[in-house]
């Protein structure tokens, strides 16, 4: 438990780094480069980060699993999987780079945009380094290449380039900074693991695991796709426009949603550990443990962000204001998929052949949903306003019958619950929406971010830690000094016994 407060710990702080370099890039795409250009960069973002999900294979999160139960250098497993990345990404690369229309498909294809594609090998190849990293818990590479060189180089590189071309600025700027975080997240991966003596190509090896991490591939993927197939089903039905002010909302929305990948990095090696040794009881109690820390988490940020949602939209730009409904229905959204993101953590190592399963079902009816719900606005008379709510009202819903059913497999497995939902959070939200109303009806949309927010956040945080926290919950907030002698002195074994093999 100890373990898992230290990186969310770590990574919470990263959310708040990237929160602060995110909204800078919103606010510059929004004003400078307008809505039309920032939704068609949106699109063809979405199309490359979905090939580098495929070309990972799924090792994100099965390289933890692969490296306890390796039988050789650690090194040589990591220098295996960015082998099988880069395979699966030169075959993404000349698929986009043959077929760039898949990118643009309502927009003419100009300037540096054909270098777009390079990124797939980027993203994966960076995912994978801060698994690896990960798994001997060096979290603050995550930190530093997610939530510093990311968000920052994309923010000062589109603000740069507006002066070069505002065709492509935003593209440029997208294709940098992945280039960056890819080296900011390797240079830590060759101090830990060190050069792969003895290494040597294995391409029987790649397939094989390949095929084994079809499933967690799949999910993997699967998960990226619930969150992107609704921008992708807007991009069909509505213009550009739209799809730029979806994404905006979209990008406000999931901010809190890091909150969950925070612990992401460190909750996959615990639970493969436990697992091997076959400890359910202790799975279950982490898998409860950080579900709700997940759900206080993002349930308080969402609620102080979608009160003043007018204003918070405002600031990227007026027009933008028209997507403040569907902002709402987004942050509720991420609230309801914490206990299904924090179950597949465990599920795919204990039943990912059914968690896969549930997963198709899940993207199968968010997009029925999607396309069925624009339709029906459209035929009601409904304005194209009303009718771009449609995918982030299908969102909730998919996710919701996720969460209840992965829940419950995952309970199934383990024979003890695993739910993180307590009625302390009803209390909190219950706070923070008797501060957060007057607030929204009476203060000018500027006030409302400045007293507003930290307001209804300080109102839901005072019920939470008072009704809801025990001894376990506060672990998040203590940071004490054995704790790090801990952490050091594991590294250190690991990288002992590494040398040994």
């Amino acid at each position: 438990m100890a373990t898992l407060a230290r990186g969310g710990r770590l990574n919470a702080f990263g959310f708040i780094l990237r929160l602060a370099a995110r909204l800078p890039f919103l606010f510059i795409a929004g004003r400078v480069y307008g809505a039309e250009a920032l939704g068609r960069f949106a699109y063809a973002v979405l199309i490359v980060e979905f090939a580098a999900q495929l070309a990972t294979f799924g090792l994100r999160r099965g390289l933890a699993q692969l490296l306890a139960n390796a039988k050789k250098p650690h090194a040589c497993v990591v220098a295996d999987a960015l082998l099988l990345a880069l395979l699966g990404s030169a075959l993404c690369m000349a698929i986009l780079m043959s077929f760039p229309r898949a990118m643009f498909p309502n927009s003419q294809i100009h300037g540096l945009d054909w270098l777009l594609p390079i990124t797939v090998l980027a993203v994966s190849w960076t995912d994978i380094a801060l698994a690896a990293l990960a798994y001997r818990n060096d979290v603050g590479a995550t930190v530093r290449a997610r939530s510093l060189v990311e968000p920052w180089t994309i923010s000062i590189v589109a603000f740069a380039w507006q002066w070069i071309s505002l065709e492509d600025g935003l593209i440029i700027a997208y294709v940098i900074s992945m280039v960056a975080a890819l080296i900011a997240a390797l240079v830590p991966l060759a101090r830990s693991y060190g050069v792969p003596h003895g290494w040597a190509p294995d391409l029987v090896g790649s397939w094989r695991t390949a095929r084994k991490n079809a499933p967690l591939a799949a999910a993997d993927a699967v998960e990226w796709a619930s969150r992107r197939i609704d921008l992708a089903v807007l991009g069909l039905f509505l213009s550009p426009a739209f799809v730029g002010i979806y994404y905006v909302a979209q990008q406000v929305a999931t901010l809190p949603a890091k909150l969950k990948t925070s612990f992401e990095p460190v909750l996959g090696p615990v639970i493969a550990r436990n697992i091997a040794e076959g400890d359910k009881a202790a799975v279950a109690k982490q898998v409860r443990q950080v579900s709700y820390w997940i759900i206080a988490a993002q349930a308080g940020i969402a609620l102080a962000l979608a009160m003043p949602g007018r204003a918070v939209m405002g600031l990227v730009g007026a027009h933008f204001t028209g997507g403040t409904a569907t902002l709402g229905f987004l942050l509720a959204a991420e609230v309801i998929a914490a206990s299904a993101v924090v179950s597949e953590a465990a599920l795919i190592y204990v039943d990912r052949h059914r968690n896969m399963a549930i997963s198709l079902v899940m993207l199968a009816l968010e997009a029925g949903l999607a396309v069925g719900l624009i339709l029906g606005m459209r035929n009601i008379g409904w304005d194209l306003a009303h009718q771009a709510t449609g995918p982030a009202i299908a969102l909730c819903l998919a996710l919701g019958f996720a969460s209840i059913t992965k829940s419950r497999l995952l309970a199934r497995n383990l024979g003890a619950r695993v739910s993180g939902w307590r009625m302390d959070i009803l209390y909190a939200t219950a706070a923070g929406l008797i501060v957060g109303i007057p607030i929204r009806l009476y203060l000018p949309e500027l006030w409302q971010l400045i007293i507003g927010i930290p307001l209804i956040l300080a109102a839901f945080g005072v019920v939470v830690w008072t009704k809801g926290f025990g001894p376990d919950d506060r672990e998040l907030f203590r940071l004490r000094k054995k704790d790090i002698d801990e952490l050091h002195e594991n590294e250190a074994k690991a990288q002992l016994a590494d040398d040994v093999v």
